[in-house]
């Protein structure tokens, strides 16, 4: 990530902790990170990885997408990499992405907010997705919709993949 798109997810990360009166030592100990590296990633410097960020919107109770939605780069990390596309404002909230994977590559994912949905439909290559455990395999054109709140995973073979992604949190899971 640029160094302009870390100070803003600094910088709205920081007023998203701060709207719901929490300290530095509270979302980074809720969220299982080093204050250190909060306080890091909130002055605009750091590298946070997709499943730290992930995290932090799950404790701060909000989508994914939210606490991305000012960054106009993909996210990415060890082979992957997601752009937000659109945020829903209605209820439930749904969040589109864009993701693409290189090939040999597995992205454990941890669980989003209760009640989170993931509908995910493959564009090109194959794809192996789905709850820890209970994965499908996917081919271009397949879609697949699983349960996002516990821990799940994505993994390609040989080839890249590329996906459309969306996120349904329910009411209760998530507040815009």
């Amino acid at each position: 990530m640029d160094r302009r798109s870390l100070s803003t997810l600094g910088q709205h990360l920081q007023t998203l902790r701060l709207a719901r009166g929490w300290s530095l030592s509270q979302l980074a100990a809720a969220a299982g990170i080093a204050k250190s590296n909060l306080s890091r990633l909130e002055q605009g410097n750091g590298n946070p990885t997709l499943d730290t960020i992930w995290r932090l919107a799950v404790q701060l109770k909000v989508p994914f997408g939210t606490l991305v939605a000012p960054l106009s780069v993909p996210l990415g990390e060890e082979g992957v990499e997601v752009r937000l596309l659109d945020q829903g404002k209605d209820t439930p909230q749904v969040d589109a992405y864009w993701m693409r994977c290189a090939p040999h590559t597995l992205r454990h994912a941890e669980a989003h907010t209760p009640g989170a949905r993931e509908s995910l439909t493959l564009i090109s290559g194959q794809l192996e997705a789905g709850p820890e455990g209970a994965t499908t395999m996917l081919s271009a054109g397949d879609t697949l919709t699983f349960a996002a709140d516990r821990a799940h995973l994505y993994r390609t073979h040989d080839a890249w993949a590329t996906l459309l992604l969306t996120v349904i949190y329910t009411e209760k899971g998530a507040t815009p």
